[in-house]
C-alpha cells in the first residue's frame, strides 16, 4: 500500500516537515553527493580530514541545542499532566504521615555482640 511520506512519522520528510530534525544546517553541505569527480590532491585531503573532526563537533553541538530547544516546553506540560493524574486518582495515594509521627516510631536499640568462649 502506498502512503504519503509526509504523513508517515518515521520518514525523513515527516521529520523535516514537523521540525523534528535539523535540516537547514551548513554542516550537511559537506555530506552532499557531488557528481563531478575531483582531482586528488594530498594537501586538500589532509585539510579535509582535519576539518571532518571540527565539523562533527559543531554538528553534535548544534543537534544538542536543537533538541534542547524542542524539549524546552516539555517540563511544564509534564507537570500539568502529573497534577491532573494525581487529582483524578488521589484515592490511590495513602494519607500523609506527619513528621512528629515519624519521630515517635520505635527506635531499635543496637545489639551487643557476645562472643562465644572457646
Amino acid at each position: 500500500m502506498k502512503r504519503n511520506p509526509r504523513k508517515v512519522k518515521w520518514t525523513k520528510a515527516y521529520r523535516r516537515l514537523h521540525g523534528k530534525d535539523m535540516t537547514q544546517d551548513s554542516t550537511f553541505e559537506f555530506e552532499r553527493k557531488r557528481n563531478r569527480p575531483e582531482r586528488y590532491d594530498r594537501n586538500v585531503t589532509e585539510n579535509v580530514l582535519k576539518a571532518i573532526k571540527k565539523i562533527s563537533k559543531v554538528r553534535h553541538a548544534r543537534e544538542e541545542e536543537h533538541h534542547r530547544q524542542r524539549m524546552k516546553g516539555n517540563k511544564v506540560m509534564k507537570l500539568k499532566e502529573d497534577a491532573k493524574e494525581l487529582e483524578q486518582s488521589i484515592h490511590l495515594v495513602g494519607p500523609l504521615v506527619k513528621k512528629d509521627d515519624m519521630k515517635k516510631e520505635k527506635i531499635i536499640p543496637l545489639r551487643e555482640d557476645h562472643r562465644m568462649e572457646e
